[in-house]
């Protein structure tokens, strides 16, 4: 599946684009089911690469982000070299393509926080490399203003690195002012099996989840072949890395 001359350029204007049942229902379901209890088994024994963030450091009792998320899902293991998937990345950043990350949101009922706006590559940044990563959130329960769903300045992109306050925390990482509604923000509500992908230059954040259901959802990350060595987990396509 690849991108029409359109999508390319709704792409290149606003940072960002929505990509409606990319992924079947059946898939999503399988990520739930092979991430059942991920709370509770992530609190007794991580597996050896997995890397966690917790709601609360102290409490340890829910996951606000789970990085390498293809070590603990055959399901999401298989499908960041889905050919579906890697079609439309190479629309976007080109023919030679890494894995970055691959990481599991799973923003719970009522507890899960807010991610301030920011740009990605803010936390990506080094000497070797230049913003050309992509994302593809794909959600596996529905998301919506409700519990959090992803907001957007549409063509932020645009604007290059921008400064971000940097603090000793989770996600500490950030524009002045944290998270807060801003107007010219786009929320994109999505159903499971959507996918949003957008470039690590645009700015987004989403508000906390207090609603009663949860949002969750997973991230992988794309690059292009030997933008920034270390950066690139993986070949997934194109030439190997020198």
């Amino acid at each position: 599946m690849h991108l029409t001359t359109q999508e390319i350029q709704a792409f290149q204007d606003a940072g960002v684009l929505l990509k409606t049942g990319l992924v079947p229902a059946a898939t999503t379901q399988r990520i739930r089911q092979e991430c059942r209890n991920i709370h509770q088994r992530m609190r007794q024994a991580p597996p050896a690469g997995v890397h966690i963030s917790w709601e609360d450091e102290d409490t340890r009792e829910w996951i606000r982000q789970l990085m390498h998320s293809e070590l603990i899902s055959p399901t999401l293991n298989a499908l960041l070299r889905n050919d579906t998937i890697l079609d439309i990345v190479e629309d976007l950043i080109g023919p030679d393509i890494s894995l970055y990350h691959s990481k599991l949101l799973p923003k719970s009922r009522g507890t899960g926080a807010e991610v301030p706006w920011h740009q990605d590559y803010a936390y990506w940044r080094q000497d070797a490399n230049q913003p050309l990563m992509v994302n593809c959130m794909l959600a596996i329960d529905p998301a919506d203003e409700h519990n959090g769903c992803l907001e957007f300045l549409p063509g932020s992109h645009k604007w290059g690195l921008q400064e971000h306050e940097r603090h000793q925390e989770a996600f500490g990482v950030f524009l002045p002012g944290r998270y807060y509604p801003r107007p010219e923000g786009q929320a994109f509500p999505m159903q499971p099996g959507d996918a949003l992908f957008f470039t690590s230059l645009v700015i987004h954040g989403s508000a906390p989840n207090r609603s009663d259901v949860d949002r969750w959802a997973n991230t992988i990350a794309y690059n292009v072949t030997g933008n920034g060595r270390d950066q690139c987990r993986e070949v997934l396509r194109g030439r190997p890395l020198a």
